[in-house]
C-alpha cells in the first residue's frame, strides 16, 4: 500500500490509500481511488480560517450577549469575551483533533466511523449528519442572499440565491483547488476586512466591561462551541488531503479559533455600540461605517465557501452509503435541491439547531477521538465495509448526549419540558456553573475509556 510517512493505515483497510499530491491533485470520484495528501499548513489555515468567518456568527453574537432569549438580562462584556474566547478554544480543539484519524488513515469522517461504530451502525450517524449538512447548505445560501440582497438590492433576493447555488455547485467540482483558490485570494481579504471592521466599532463608546451579569454564562459558551463543534462531522473529509497530521492540528487550531473569536468579538461590538442589542441590524450597522458596502460585499462572497463546505461534505458522507457513486453527481443533486430549500424556506430557531448539534455532536467528537487515540493504536481500525458493529460504543455517545439534554435541553418547549421532567424524576437540578458541552465531552470521555478497557481487563 502506499502511504504518506504519516498514514496508519494497514492491510486491514485497503479501501484507503494515501498518495503524495501537488497543486494539481484533486479528489477521486468514487472512495475507491487513491487519496491524495496535497493540503499545506498554509491551505489548512486558509481553509478553517475562511470557515471561521461567517455572517450568521455576526448575528449569532446576541445568543452569547442573550443567552436566555430576547428580554432577558445581557451577558456584561467580560463575560462575553470570556465565553467567546473560551467556547471557541474548547471547540475548535475537538475539532482539530478529529480531523487528525482522517490524515492518518485517508478516510472522510462519515467513514471514520465505520471504525467507531461498524459500518452498519455508522449509517446511523451518516444519515443525521446529511440531514444537518443539508439544513446548514440551506441556511448559508439564504444568508448569502440575504446579505449580497443588502448591499445590492436591485437584484431581488431570488436571483441571489440562484447564483450562490451556481457558485457552489462549480466549487464542489474541483473542491482541493476550490480550497487553494480560498487560500490564495480569500483569506488575506476577509482577514483585512474584519480587522478594518473591529477597528471601527472600537472607535464607538463601549459600555463598562463589568456592566450586565455573568448568569447564563455558560450557556452563551456552549452556543460557541456549537459552532465550531459543527465542523466535526466534515473535519476529515478535508483533513484526509492533509500533508502531515501537524498541518492538520495547526492549520484547523490557529486558523479556525483566530477568525472564530474576531467573529464574534466583531458582532458583539457591532450589537453594543451601533446596533443597540438588535441583531437584525448588525448588516446594517457594517454597511453604514466608512466603505463598509465594499467590506460587507467580501464578507458575503466569502460565505460561498460554507456552503461549498456543506454540500461536498453532504455528498462524501452518502459514499459512505453508497462509496463508489459518483461524488460530482451527487454535489450536483445536493446543490439543486438545497438552492431550492432556499427558495421555498425561512431561516428560523438557529439557537434551537446549534443547541441540538452541540448535544449529538460533542458527545460523538469525544467517543470519536478516545477510542481512536487511546485504544487505535492497538488495535486498528477497521474502516472496510464489512466491519464489525461496535454496539458498546453507542453507550457513551447516548450518555452524553443525555447529559447534554439535563444541563441545557434548549429553547423548544415540548422538547425543553420533557428534560426538564425527566431531571425532576431522577432528582437532577443543573447548577449555574455546569457547562453542557464540557460535561458531555467528558462524561462521553471517560465511559469510552471504561468500555475499551473492560473487555482487555475481562479477557485477562
Amino acid at each position: 500500500m502506499a502511504t504518506t510517512a504519516d498514514s496508519t493505515s494497514t492491510s486491514e483497510n485497503p479501501a484507503f490509500v494515501t498518495v503524495p499530491g501537488d497543486r494539481r491533485s484533486e479528489v477521486g470520484r468514487t472512495l475507491a481511488e487513491p487519496v491524495p495528501q496535497s493540503l499545506s499548513l498554509t491551505d489548512q489555515f486558509g481553509l478553517w480560517g475562511n470557515l471561521g468567518v461567517s455572517l450568521l456568527g455576526f448575528t449569532g453574537a446576541i445568543f452569547v450577549l442573550q443567552p436566555g432569549g430576547a428580554g432577558t438580562p445581557e451577558l456584561s462584556l467580560a463575560a462575553a469575551l470570556t465565553a467567546i474566547v473560551v467556547g471557541t478554544l474548547f471547540g475548535t480543539l475537538v475539532l482539530a483533533f478529529s480531523g487528525v484519524p482522517g490524515t492518518q488513515t485517508g478516510a472522510p469522517a462519515m467513514v471514520l466511523l465505520r471504525g467507531l461504530f461498524g459500518a452498519r451502525v455508522s449509517y446511523l450517524p451518516t444519515v443525521l449528519n446529511i440531514v444537518q449538512l443539508f439544513g446548514w447548505s440551506i441556511f448559508e445560501l439564504v444568508t448569502i442572499a440575504t446579505a449580497a440582497h443588502t448591499v445590492a438590492p436591485a437584484l431581488p433576493k431570488w436571483g441571489y440565491v440562484l447564483i450562490a447555488g451556481a457558485v457552489t455547485g462549480l466549487l464542489t467540482i474541483h473542491p482541493l483547488g476550490a480550497i487553494r483558490v480560498l487560500r490564495r485570494y480569500a483569506t488575506a481579504a476577509v482577514l483585512v476586512v474584519m480587522v478594518y471592521l473591529l477597528v471601527q466599532l472600537l472607535r464607538h463608546p463601549l459600555p463598562a466591561f463589568t456592566h450586565g451579569t455573568w448568569s447564563g454564562y455558560w450557556a452563551a459558551t456552549d452556543t460557541v462551541v456549537a459552532v465550531a463543534i459543527s465542523f466535526v462531522p466534515l473535519a476529515a473529509d478535508y483533513t484526509r488531503h492533509s500533508r502531515s497530521t501537524r498541518d492538520t492540528v495547526a492549520g484547523t487550531l490557529v486558523g479556525y479559533s483566530t477568525t472564530q473569536v474576531l467573529c464574534y468579538v466583531i458582532g458583539l461590538l457591532a450589537l453594543v455600540t451601533v446596533a443597540h442589542g438588535n441583531s437584525n441590524d448588525i448588516f446594517a450597522a457594517f454597511i453604514a461605517l466608512p466603505a463598509g458596502s465594499l467590506g460587507f460585499a467580501i464578507l458575503a462572497a466569502r460565505e460561498l465557501d460554507q456552503s461549498f463546505a456543506d454540500v461536498y461534505s453532504t455528498a462524501v458522507s452518502v459514499q459512505n452509503l453508497r462509496p463508489l457513486w459518483d461524488r460530482r453527481v451527487l454535489a450536483g443533486l445536493i446543490t439543486a435541491l438545497t438552492t431550492a430549500g432556499a427558495l421555498w424556506l425561512n431561516i428560523a430557531d438557529y439557537e434551537n439547531f446549534l443547541t441540538l448539534l452541540g448535544s449529538v455532536f460533542v458527545p460523538m467528537s469525544a467517543v470519536l477521538i478516545v477510542d481512536y487515540f487511546a485504544f487505535a493504536g492497538r488495535r486498528r481500525w477497521d474502516l472496510s465495509a464489512s466491519a464489525r458493529p461496535r454496539w458498546l460504543m453507542l453507550l457513551p455517545w447516548a450518555a452524553g448526549f443525555v447529559t447534554y439534554q439535563l444541563i441545557n435541553p434548549g429553547y423548544v418547549s415540548w422538547w425543553a419540558s420533557a428534560w426538564t421532567s425527566f431531571g425532576q424524576a431522577i432528582g437532577f437540578t443543573p447548577a449555574s456553573w455546569m457547562s453542557a458541552s464540557i460535561l458531555s465531552f467528558c462524561v462521553s470521555a471517560v465511559l469510552t475509556l471504561l468500555a475499551g478497557w473492560l473487555p482487555r481487563v475481562i479477557r485477562r
